[in-house]
């Protein structure tokens, strides 16, 4: 089901819900990569609901483009880049807003504690959500693009924080990692001998014994810190 959220500017912006079957035991909050609410994105959202939570994903391009939805060709990829960067550019608190507007949600509607998940660009805002936005229990990046430069790595997150890479990511350099790892000896780092996108299997990337051994330890790290 899609539900409209209000971020605290009044902005309005809609979200895909999925809910157990019973009820909830908590939320999990999952940020699209720049390819928009997907039918993937949609499908990771039900298996969170599967394992028990109210699983909510925003639409974090609401702001500069409506109901996007794209898939993994070279021109998507295109698309959904000129996005990113013009989500990016915009005036803080911008789309931080809408999550913390998805995360409110949850935790309402769930009764419970919330976590978050997010992959590829949702990677790198759920690492910035980690230390912005408040009434998380746990932050799971997936491959964040950019979580690994300078800037990032100064960040602070108030929640415990488990991150995912790819020893073959030319997206992010396996040196950055590293300094991010040594920087943060409190977030449990995991590294996986896949590409970038290794977790989505509609695209070329996927991996499916690293994205089957990434899910067992996010399900792991959820039940301990959120329920």
């Amino acid at each position: 089901m899609t539900v409209r959220l209000h971020a605290a500017d009044g902005f309005e912006l809609p979200a895909y819900v999925a809910h157990p079957k019973g009820a909830p035991k908590g939320a999990i909050v999952v940020v699209q990569e720049i390819f928009g609410v997907n039918a993937h994105i949609r499908e990771v959202a039900d298996g969170y609901a599967a394992q028990g939570y109210l699983a909510v994903a925003p639409a974090t391009f609401h702001r500069a483009k409506h109901g996007v939805e794209l898939g993994y060709t070279a021109d998507d990829m295109q698309a959904g880049m000129v996005l990113k960067t013009a989500v990016d550019g915009m005036p803080a608190p911008g789309v931080m807003a809408d999550i913390q507007a998805a995360v409110d949600y949850a935790a309402k509607m769930s009764g419970g504690k919330v976590g978050i998940v997010g992959y590829c660009w949702g990677g790198l805002l759920t690492w910035r959500a980690a230390e912005m936005v408040t009434g998380l229990s746990a932050a799971v990046p997936y491959y964040g693009g950019g979580s690994t430069t300078d800037e990032e790595i100064a960040r602070h997150p108030h929640c415990p924080v488990l991150a995912h890479y790819a020893e073959q990511d030319h997206w992010i350099p396996l040196d950055t990692v590293e300094k991010f790892k040594h920087a943060h000896p409190e977030v449990e780092v995991h590294l996986y001998p896949a590409d970038h996108g290794f977790n989505c299997d509609h695209r070329g990337a996927y991996q499916e014994e690293s994205a089957k051994l990434a899910l067992r330890r996010t399900l792991a790290f959820f039940a301990k810190h959120v329920g």
